[in-house]
């Protein structure tokens, strides 16, 4: 199962934390102390609440979250097992526009594909499924299920995660968000909007390692995508064009990924 990006802790869409070029409200840093508490620690009790739920419903889950690590905030995401085991934990390398405001930057330390019983799970959080050095280090890894926790529902979303999905020779599960305007937290101020006005239309989708649409996308609703997935189709695909196999020319083309932890003191990396 996978949920959308920032599901606890919160997206806060619309959000301008009293933020303009050069200055900063007194009333902005109490949304930003607001919006802090609301996110969570990785591992912490919400995450062990995952864990339980995961073992309740015998699920693989992959959760966007707002992790706190000191007093900084990141666009994250967590994979837990069946077992309820915390398998896999992802930061977004890259926060988008005004996310940066609020958000970190991701080291490359988290950039790896999870090993499961289902498969290999590779996350990647909203935008990052636009970044091509970042797809082609989880598709060297060998990626079978590819995970898009979003925000973005744009028309032009289907067509990235098709692209993906036969990129990668692999099925792609993106999961964004559907969201009204009263869904907001009212710990910080977003646009006046009615209450019941969309202001995040969803469009999750389930889509093969051939580019075709499985499930959804689901969009203006609430609900549950549902697919078979036969993980042979990442082989079948394969046959003809194997992304960082075959067809990678490695003689012309290279890419280097530094993977290890950033900390701001030499010797205090976890």
């Amino acid at each position: 199962m996978v949920f959308p990006e920032a599901l606890i802790g919160g997206y806060p869409r619309g959000a301008s934390f009293g933020a303009v070029v050069g200055d900063r409200s007194p009333a902005g840093r109490d949304e930003f102390l607001a919006y802090s508490a609301q996110a969570v620690t990785i591992p912490g009790p919400e995450v062990d609440q995952l864990c339980t739920l995961a073992i309740a419903n015998g699920v693989h889950m992959v959760v966007g979250v707002v992790e706190r690590a000191g007093s900084t905030l990141y666009c994250a995401s967590v994979t837990i097992d069946d077992h309820g085991q915390l398998i896999g934990q992802r930061r977004k390398v890259m926060p988008t526009g005004t996310e940066r405001l609020i958000w970190g930057q991701g080291d490359g330390s988290t950039l790896s594909v999870t090993p499961t019983a289902l498969g290999s799970l590779a996350t990647a959080i909203c935008w990052e499924n636009l970044m091509p050095a970042l797809r082609m280090t989880f598709y060297a890894q060998g990626v079978d299920i590819w995970c898009a926790p979003t925000a973005d529902a744009r028309n032009v979303q289907l067509a990235t995660m098709r692209h993906i999905a036969v990129e990668g020779r692999c099925f792609v599960l993106a999961a964004n968000q559907f969201t009204r305007a009263s869904d907001l937290s009212p710990s910080y101020a977003t646009q006046n909007r009615d209450p019941a006005a969309v202001v995040c239309r969803g469009a999750s989708v389930i889509v093969d390692p051939f580019g075709e649409v499985l499930a959804g996308p689901l969009v203006d609703d609430e609900g549950l995508l549902v697919a078979d997935l036969d993980l042979r189709d990442v082989t079948r695909g394969k046959y003809d064009f194997d992304v960082s196999g075959h067809y990678a020319r490695p003689d012309l083309f290279a890419l280097t990924v530094d993977t290890k932890p950033r900390s701001v003191v030499i010797g205090l990396e976890p």
